[in-house]
């Protein structure tokens, strides 16, 4: 998740309608939200993470920049995450040229269960990540405002934390909204009429 930045993100405000009429008689119309506005940047960098949808636990760290560097240090901290029992991992990664580098090659012989999925270009939809991490950003930082990058790290993390404490399988595809019982019955045969004997 990247670049982020310490700065202010938009959120949600309620806004009430104020009690009262104006001067002619109307009543008053509640105001737009507002929020300051924020010019500066007080720092970048990256989100990695790594999510296991049938459990829907979540693995988050932050990083100066994207490089090859960081993305097997990466590796190596979501490689003592997963279980030792877990035969063979299955990771899917976009086409960043980090990804396939040639010290992600050594971490693969280093760690044969280890098997990299590449998603198309343009099929961002088909890693169940990219949803997880419209989630993440709303626990994390929609709604506030950020001084420096160590706060949005902190705040990421925190928000893992309550994600891993409340998780549950992630479903993919659109929520399934609730359908009422149908109450059991005797049915009549459309189309049949009784005869009268």
């Amino acid at each position: 998740m990247g670049p982020q930045a310490a700065k202010s993100y938009p959120g949600q405000r309620v806004v009430r309608v104020e009690p009262g009429r104006g001067d002619d008689g109307t009543p008053r119309h509640a105001g737009r939200a507002r929020q300051e506005i924020d010019y500066g940047r007080r720092g970048k960098g990256y989100i990695f993470g790594a999510f296991r949808p049938a459990t829907g636990e979540a693995l988050t760290a932050p990083y100066a920049s994207r490089g090859i560097a960081d993305w097997v240090d990466f590796l190596e901290r979501a490689e003592a995450w997963v279980p030792a029992d877990v035969a063979r991992v299955y990771a899917i990664v976009d086409n960043l040229n980090a990804h396939r580098a040639t010290d992600v090659l050594l971490f693969c012989l280093a760690h044969p269960r280890w098997e990299f999925v590449f998603q198309p270009k343009y099929a961002a939809y088909l890693n169940l990540i990219e949803p997880w991490w419209k989630v993440l950003k709303s626990l994390a930082l929609k709604g506030r405002r950020f001084e420096t990058w160590q706060e949005v790290c902190r705040a990421v993390e925190e928000a893992t934390a309550y994600w891993n404490q409340h998780r549950h399988p992630f479903v993919w595809g659109r929520r399934r909204r609730h359908r009422p019982r149908r109450r059991p019955g005797i049915a009549a045969v459309p189309g049949i009429r009784q005869l009268a004997g």
